[in-house]
């Protein structure tokens, strides 16, 4: 089977690094009914830890749930979400297929997914866009 790969529209943003502020932001995406396609959240300092929320292409924008949770977000960015059966390569051929392209990768995060499936957010400059969706296909 071959892997499936989503336009996704994705966030940035920036919360205190202490415990339970991640929760304060995921239980408000939950309490208001936003599903992610993706949640990323990793200690940038010892007083701040970035976020990144990955939400369906044309999705509304989940900035005003998340504020009142402590998370102000960046402008809307761009990227592919790739799931997948899990195997050995499987990230370095979409990559491949990029730089065969010429598209250099500006943010990249995967994951097995168990089950035998994987998951990965992949984002390029933005007028790289078409042209990395032309060579994913």
């Amino acid at each position: 089977m071959p892997d499936e790969i989503t336009r996704v529209d994705y966030y940035m943003g920036a919360i205190p690094n202490t415990p339970g502020e991640g929760v304060k932001v995921l239980n408000a995406l939950k309490d208001a009914g936003v599903s992610l396609a993706g949640f990323l959240a990793y200690r940038r300092s010892a007083k701040v830890a970035e976020v990144v929320l990955v939400v369906a292409a044309n999705a509304p924008s989940p900035a005003k749930v998340v504020k009142p949770a402590g998370l102000v977000l960046g402008k809307k960015e761009k990227g592919f979400l790739l799931t997948g059966e899990d195997r050995v390569g499987a990230l370095a051929e979409t990559l491949g297929k990029l730089a065969a392209a010429g598209i250099s990768v500006v943010k990249s995060n995967a994951v097995v997914g168990g089950a035998g499936r994987y998951g990965a957010l992949i984002a390029v400059e933005p007028t790289d866009l078409r042209k990395a969706a032309k060579a994913l296909a």
